[in-house]
């Protein structure tokens, strides 16, 4: 939580949009991060991991 003693700088319209803009690139790179772990995972245990009995 904000210090109630510091003022918050307002961000200008174009700021708000970088920033945005920034935390969706970050948040699609770590999905892609994510996505290319589970597939490297699956290729690296191979196919018949799916078709194994539980």
């Amino acid at each position: 939580m904000a210090d109630p003693e510091i003022p918050q700088r307002q961000l200008t319209p174009a700021e708000e949009a970088r920033r945005r803009k920034r935390s969706i690139a970050i948040a699609l790179a770590l999905g892609a991060w994510v996505l290319l772990f589970f597939v490297l995972t699956i290729v690296k245990l191979g196919p018949q991991i799916l078709s194994r009995p539980l």
